[in-house]
């Protein structure tokens, strides 16, 4: 391996995620106003809707199936599953969730820069973040065909044993990418960058999300109405 493949695939992720942490916690207590996603539905309804639903349904999923996907150890699913048949059902379920989250983005990608409205009222860090989406989105779906050519489960392996050994700060992760293709690499990379510049972007609303289901299980509050007398809600 490379001092260039030393460092972008044994160091760069422990700054993304160092950055990604850090900077989300500096975000939130300085910046809270900004704490948001900035919707621009007051300025125009139309495509918003459809692209949205296909973006974050496709994106939601892809989110948790590399996430479990590639940090599941071999031993908690090879009495069920083999390497190679899990390898093609990510590449099924990834391939069409992977398809849902282009379509949705490149229509509000569309939106966004076609309308004037919107684009005046977009930062740069909209766009730039809706740019490196589209093309990590795409650089995604490329991976498929290359994929269906490691049918054996090798290259999915191999990309598994890498994030784990990062995550569980194992030597030796560079060295099981030996003989993967550069669109994974570039895959890999542009994913880790969505990382490191996460909080300084609109993506900051998605811990909000994680942060808002505690509110499924809160429990009811008792209050007492002038007019209604008392009710119960969730407040």
């Amino acid at each position: 391996m490379s001092y260039l493949d030393t460092f972008i695939f044994g160091i760069y992720p422990y700054i993304c995620l160092t950055v990604f942490f850090v900077g989300s916690l500096i975000r939130f207590d300085r910046d809270q106003y900004t704490w948001k996603s900035d919707s621009s539905q007051l300025l125009r309804k139309k495509q918003l809707r459809i692209g949205s639903i296909f973006f974050h349904v496709g994106v939601l999923f892809l989110f948790f199936g590399h996430f479990f996907g590639m940090l599941a150890p071999h031993f908690l699913y090879e009495h069920f599953i083999t390497a190679g048949q899990k390898q093609l059902m990510a590449m099924v379920s990834g391939g069409i969730a992977g398809l849902f989250g282009f379509i949705g983005l490149t229509i509000l990608l569309h939106r966004r820069l076609t309308d004037d409205r919107i684009r005046i009222n977009s930062k740069p860090s909209d766009i730039l973040i809706a740019v490196v989406l589209w093309l990590q989105l795409l650089l995604g779906l490329a991976t498929i065909p290359l994929s269906g050519q490691h049918l054996d489960g090798s290259m999915m392996m191999k990309l598994a044993g890498w994030a784990q050994h990062i995550v569980t700060f194992q030597a030796g992760a560079v060295d099981l990418l030996g003989g993967v293709d550069w669109v994974f690499k570039l895959h890999m990379f542009l994913g880790m960058t969505i990382f490191l510049i996460f909080p300084f972007t609109r993506l900051v609303h998605v811990w909000s999300g994680f942060a808002s289901l505690g509110y499924l299980t809160r429990p009811y509050q008792v209050v007492r109405s002038k007019h209604l007398g008392i009710g119960r809600k969730k407040t």
